[in-house]
């Protein structure tokens, strides 16, 4: 059955501002590092590419190594985007990375412009496009001059293969010089994206001040904590969960009592506010207007469902922000 988006996708989704750019992007973002790869149901992928779409996700998150196997979660996205979505190309923000090992021999990774250029025309071949609307630098490569990788980032700017650019995973000091060269360059730094939560809170001690300083927006990604500050381990590590299984991104060791007891506290208080865990944390993540977009990921629709209610009850009073710090502390 072909597919026809709701008429009424845009009216529940809020969509922020990125940095001092023209563009904006919805208030939640899907990634598709997990359950999005070759490995996965294909129609489930579709099932919830869709229905993000009908709630207002306009932006969809890859990267050149997102499986598995690497290339698949871009390939997999590139047939549903040609079945479901080609009419609405202009709608959506569709976003790729390059730094991570790739493939085999010394260019299969890294920072050069040898491997991200030869990275993003894999990609946009996987996903069937023409250009990707943001593409990152996935990670720093102190192999590789910061020069370098950044000019790689303006060559694919002006060759029409990426509208804007971005960072990932980059440091304080990194985002300043970074962004400082491609303000010379002539292709500014859109957006920066870090790793985020209330357990992962870095970027508080000097990244969103340069941020905002630079005017360079950002995303957010595990706002959740890999599913951590969700309701799925508050009574315990069920058997199918990714802590319970061969994940290196969450095992059973890193679930201490002290952890547990953090997330029954701060799940008491979300559902004083009418929340879910999950929804009181993307809210979190969003507030004072920091952060552009919260980057989620998702096994099922009905979490997709979940995560974008958060919207519908974004502000903190100060008594409820500092219970929190107390408990985070």
């Amino acid at each position: 059955m072909s597919y026809m988006p709701i008429n009424e996708r845009y009216s529940g989704m809020k969509y922020n501002r990125c940095g001092s750019s023209g563009l904006k992007l919805p208030a939640i973002s899907l990634g598709l590092w997990q359950n999005y790869g070759g490995v996965h149901a294909l129609e489930a992928q579709r099932d919830m590419l869709r229905r993000a779409f009908d709630l207002g996700i306009t932006h969809f998150d890859l990267a050149n190594n997102y499986g598995p196997p690497s290339g698949s979660a871009e390939a997999n996205f590139g047939s549903i985007l040609k079945a479901d979505f080609t009419a609405y190309r202009d709608e959506l923000i569709l976003s790729t990375k390059a730094g991570n090992r790739m493939w085999e021999g010394p260019y299969g990774d890294g920072g050069s412009k040898k491997h991200m250029i030869s990275s993003l025309d894999q990609s946009l071949k996987r996903m069937g496009i023409e250009y990707v609307d943001i593409f990152y630098s996935h990670r720093p490569d102190p192999e590789t001059p910061m020069e370098e990788t950044m000019s790689a980032l303006d060559v694919a700017v002006r060759q029409g293969k990426a509208l804007y650019v971005g960072l990932s995973n980059y440091s304080v000091e990194q985002t300043q010089e970074a962004s400082a060269i491609l303000k010379d360059l002539g292709t500014p730094c859109l957006i920066h994206q870090p790793k985020y939560s209330m357990f992962e809170r870095w970027i508080e001690n000097g990244l969103q001040d340069v941020l905002k300083e630079e005017g360079i927006g950002c995303i957010a990604f595990s706002p959740l904590a890999k599913g951590l500050l969700t309701n799925r381990y508050l009574s315990g590590i069920p058997s199918d969960s990714r802590a319970a299984g061969s994940s290196r991104a969450l095992n059973v060791q890193s679930i201490t009592d002290e952890v547990m007891s953090k997330i029954k506290r701060l799940n008491s208080i979300a559902a004083e506010r009418g929340q879910s865990l999950s929804q009181m944390v993307i809210a979190w993540v969003l507030r004072e207007g920091r952060v552009t977009s919260a980057l989620i990921g998702a096994s099922k629709v009905s979490q997709i469902e979940d995560n974008v209610a958060a919207l519908n009850n974004l502000d903190f009073s100060q008594e409820e922000l500092l219970r929190i710090e107390e408990i985070l502390k």
